[in-house]
């Protein structure tokens, strides 16, 4: 019962700065997944002509380093130290403007044609959410970082999160 009545802002022990993290990272959808996995199969018909023990082995040794792979090499979206990281770009908060959430039929536009081609872009398909924060350094020439989310609101919150507690003395 005293859990359940803990103030939201009562001390957890965290820190400040690990309350302003984000991290997510954008794996392949589901659909995706099934698709690499039906490679397994594929390599086992392929191989069952020589042994029908050694094609399954084989088929689902290539389904699994599929898998595996596919997860391990999805980009990752964090927000942490003052800094936006997205996949291996980074950019420090201080020069990013307001961030804009996009879902739906916004975020097709976003990724399509309301695309600038001057901004940085890391999208995803699959992933219907879309953060495009604009690039405030006038020496930078991109104009916006488009990222896609499953979270775009959390991921916006973060970044305003980060920029004030950027912005604040004493912080």
């Amino acid at each position: 019962m005293q859990n359940s009545m803990r103030h939201a802002d009562a001390p957890s022990g965290r820190s400040d700065r690990s309350r302003e993290r984000y991290r997510e990272r954008l794996g392949p959808s589901l659909w995706i997944l099934v698709a690499a996995a039906l490679a397994a199969p594929m390599a086992a018909l392929v191989l069952t002509p020589i042994d029908t023990t050694i094609a399954l082995v084989v088929g689902a040794g290539i389904g699994v380093v599929l898998i595996a792979l596919m997860i391990a090499a999805a980009p990752v979206v964090e927000v942490r130290d003052g800094e936006l990281r997205a996949g291996r770009a980074h950019i420090g908060v201080d020069f990013l403007g307001t961030p804009e959430v996009h879902v739906d039929d916004d975020a097709r536009h976003a990724r399509g044609a309301g695309l600038d081609p001057r901004s940085w872009h890391l999208i995803r398909g699959g992933i219907d959410g879309i953060v495009v924060i604009p690039v405030t350094d006038v020496d930078d020439p991109t104009t916006a970082w488009v990222i896609s989310s499953r979270t775009p609101d959390r991921l916006s919150a973060a970044v305003r999160r980060a920029q004030i507690t950027r912005s604040t003395p004493g912080t």
